[in-house]
């Protein structure tokens, strides 16, 4: 008897789910909404952060966020394989002609800007070096720290690897002094790192190193340089104050790009990016805002 009443009691609530609404309902569809962000480790905590700010705003959209490299994340919006590609440099033209070649337009953001920091040990007696300095230290043709008023020590170049847009935009802006006719390379005895993190290490254990990193990754116990754009000076630190009236010669814009004309959740989310709640984060982090 109790098992003919349990069999009645399943059909009726069988019965009932076949009557009610489709299981695909308005909240499940967009519980379904789903970015895939991937690209420049230097926005990588920040993209990380937005994401994480982002869930309280839209809980029924899902980011998912992955670094390695600029060029990593352009080979995936090449591809199709992301909705957003964070970039710390600009598209090539031949990358841009890569995706049209596959039906992909990029679309370009600038989310935010960075400062990138000059940085060495502590006990490093230098202080401050110019753009033609850095780029003879990095290009070999300066060796040992005595050449820029250190200690006799030989110096120890760090640098991102290639894939890197921070790379990129050191090696055009910096080595190449903004020269689009040099052809002036890093060092061969220039050790390349995959993150920022990996020179961080680097520096803060090694008194003969040098390294470049966002200014937003570097921490308060390494050393960071001040750079004038010539030898007369002035020396500039790097700041938020220092990269919006232009005088810290070594700033850049941060990128995020889309295929093609974003639309849906993608747009809403670049809307908010925009937005002064999202700029807050960006100075939280060290970046500088666009707003």
């Amino acid at each position: 008897m109790k098992l003919a009443r349990l069999l009645l009691l399943v059909l009726v609530v069988t019965s009932l789910a076949a009557c009610g609404p489709s299981p695909v309902s308005g909240e499940t569809a967009q519980a379904a909404a789903y970015i895939e962000n991937k690209g420049s480790d230097t926005i990588v905590n920040l993209a990380l952060a937005w994401a994480e700010r982002y869930q309280g705003v839209r809980p029924e959209v899902r980011i998912s966020v992955s670094g390695g490299g600029s060029g990593t994340g352009i080979a995936a919006l090449i591809n199709g394989t992301v909705d957003i590609a964070n970039a710390s440099r600009q598209i090539k033209d031949e990358e841009r002609a890569s995706a049209i070649a596959n039906g992909i337009e990029p679309v370009e953001f600038v989310i935010a800007r960075d400062a990138i920091a000059i940085i060495v040990h502590p006990d490093n007696p230098v202080g401050q070096l110019t753009l033609m300095q850095l780029s003879n230290i990095y290009s070999g043709r300066i060796s040992n720290w005595t050449e820029v008023g250190g200690e006799d020590r030989p110096i120890v170049r760090l640098s991102r690897e290639t894939n890197s847009g921070t790379h990129v935009y050191f090696l055009e802006t910096v080595l190449r002094m903004g020269d689009g006719d040099s052809d002036l390379l890093f060092s061969m005895n220039t050790l390349l790192l995959p993150s920022s993190e990996g020179i961080i290490n680097e520096v803060r254990q090694n008194p003969n190193a040098i390294g470049y990193d966002g200014l937003g990754y570097v921490p308060p116990d390494l050393k960071v340089v001040a750079v004038a754009r010539d030898p007369g000076g002035p020396y500039i630190l790097p700041a938020i104050a220092t990269v919006n009236d232009g005088s810290y010669p070594i700033a850049r814009d941060l990128y995020m790009y889309t295929t093609g004309e974003p639309t849906g959740v993608v747009q809403e989310y670049l809307d908010w990016i925009l937005s002064p709640e999202a700029q807050e984060i960006v100075a939280e982090l060290g970046f500088v805002p666009i707003r």
